[in-house]
């Protein structure tokens, strides 16, 4: 239906991107689910059933987001949501190997600069690449929204605290690419603030996805929660917030 809203979720084919899509769509989103391959997202948008297709995004690729974003404006011509989920949260811990003895590592002092590239390469400038290519559909939809999907182990002000269970594994790979996620999230806030377009950022929780080896303690249905209760919020709520589910604010 032309006017149902259209949402593009990033890294939807699994995990919380996949669950994310599901309970958009339940609240009548034409969801796209962003995957970098094309038949994963295709079995995707399968699941989650009426009202989803698979785009193929790779948020790493220029070619590829521009892509997504030309069959966007041709099949859509807005875009009212952007969820910005995909992630990587490293490309050389070793099968088997826990967070902990990873993140020994993976120190300021020894950490390898490629590793910490390419990750940021997906958390960050991935990030902005899409911003950048999507604003132009988001600026043409009403009460348009986008939600960037964090990490409470990026918070500077957590990390800060001797008493906080995760402080240990702190370093300038994923911890610290979410702290840099979270910082661009403020600064799409601000500039998009006179728009009225929304901009936020929430935490999953400890979610149990293929992003920790399946170690976390919360199932993708309540690592969705949050993200789809930000991007329901009407043209009266917040921006430039860093949640977690439900409504309790992260410090940055």
């Amino acid at each position: 239906m032309p006017d149902k809203p259209v949402a593009l979720v990033t890294g939807a084919n699994q995990g919380i991107g996949l669950q994310i899509a599901k309970d958009l769509r339940t609240h009548g989103f034409t969801v796209l689910i962003g995957a970098r391959d094309p038949e994963r997202g295709m079995a995707a948008a399968w699941e989650v059933a009426g009202g989803a297709q698979a785009i193929q995004l790779d948020v790493t690729d220029s070619a590829s987001i521009a892509a997504a974003a030309a069959r966007i404006e041709k099949d859509f011509g807005r875009l009212n949501l952007l969820v910005q989920n995909a992630a990587i949260s490293n490309t050389s811990r070793q099968s088997g190997q826990s967070i902990e003895d990873y993140a020994r590592t993976t120190r300021p002092s020894n950490v390898s600069l490629d590793e910490m590239r390419a990750v940021w390469e997906t958390n960050v400038f991935g990030v902005l690449a899409v911003y950048q290519a999507m604003l132009p559909l988001l600026r043409k939809a009403p009460d348009a929204r986008i939600v960037n999907v964090s990490s409470g182990v990026g918070s500077l002000t957590t990390n800060s605290d001797p008493a906080f269970a995760y402080r240990s594994i702190f370093g300038p790979v994923y911890p610290a690419s979410k702290t840099a996620l979270n910082a661009l999230t403020v600064a799409m806030a601000i500039e998009l603030e006179a728009e009225g377009i929304k901009v936020n950022a929430v935490s999953p929780g400890f979610t149990s996805t293929n992003l920790n080896g399946y170690a976390g303690t919360e199932t993708v249905v309540e690592g969705a929660r949050e993200a789809v209760r930000v991007a329901l919020l009407g043209p009266d709520g917040p921006t430039g917030t860093f949640t977690r589910w439900d409504d309790v604010t992260i410090p940055w």
